[in-house]
């Protein structure tokens, strides 16, 4: 284990303790305490992973993901004292990957991480798929639509690649937890919702009347060929 994590957090004794907890599971953590600091190593260094908390100074963590997004797929994680389910959605779909609310065990932190890592590092099929406009190509991680690459992230590809594979199955939240984001426990289904809320904005000619990725009510989802 080698790999890189960036910590955003303004709190001394959170910082502290989160970096020496990663740190003691073999990262290697380089430490941040406000989000323009963040954004610049982010485009100027390699990281792993992003764990970032929502309330920094000078650039709070919805925008710092906002911003990070419009360059990179790095995974991101965000932390956040709130469990208001606003906060959760917001964080979302700034683009974080996933969330753990504080205050949190250290071992669910460190947890939430590896299976953050371990998704990133997934190596999918090499077959190019199409679902109507969309072609996927697993091997150069992309999906293009129309020739034009999409600005998916990496849980946003990897949630069109599942899909796209058998199209016309139904999907429960559940089983696109454990899918995409390696849960093997219930979790917070927003991560689905929010997540499919965002790829059909970018993959739908219309996202209000989804043709490629349908809703299945009381079920889940599934993707049609259009």
């Amino acid at each position: 284990m080698n790999e890189r994590l960036l910590l955003v957090e303004d709190d001394p004794s959170i910082r502290e303790i989160a970096a020496i907890g990663l740190s003691g599971s073999g990262y290697r953590v380089t430490s941040a305490t406000d989000g323009r600091e963040a954004l610049d190593r982010i485009r100027a260094e390699a990281f792993d992973a992003v764990i970032l908390d929502v309330m920094l100074p000078s650039l709070d963590g919805f925008e710092l993901c906002r911003e990070v997004r419009r360059f990179s797929r790095v995974p991101i994680l965000m932390l956040t004292a709130r469990a208001d389910t606003v906060d959760v959605v917001v964080g979302l779909e700034s683009g974080a990957d996933d969330y753990v609310t504080k205050p949190f065990e250290m071992a669910e932190l460190t947890a939430r991480v590896r299976a953050l890592l371990r998704r990133a590092a997934a190596l999918p099929g090499t077959s190019v798929l199409r679902l109507g406009r969309v072609e996927i190509d697993p091997a150069a991680f992309t999906a293009r639509k129309d020739g034009g690459e999409l600005p998916l992230t990496a849980t946003e590809f990897r949630l069109l690649l599942e899909l796209a594979r058998r199209p016309g199955q139904v999907f429960t939240r559940e089983l696109l937890l454990h899918r995409v984001w390696d849960y093997d426990y219930l979790a917070d289904a927003h991560l689905v919702d929010v997540a499919i809320g965002r790829l059909r904005a970018k993959v739908e000619d219309d996202p209000a009347a989804p043709r490629l990725i349908r809703t299945v009510r009381g079920v889940g989802y599934r993707a049609d060929r259009d």
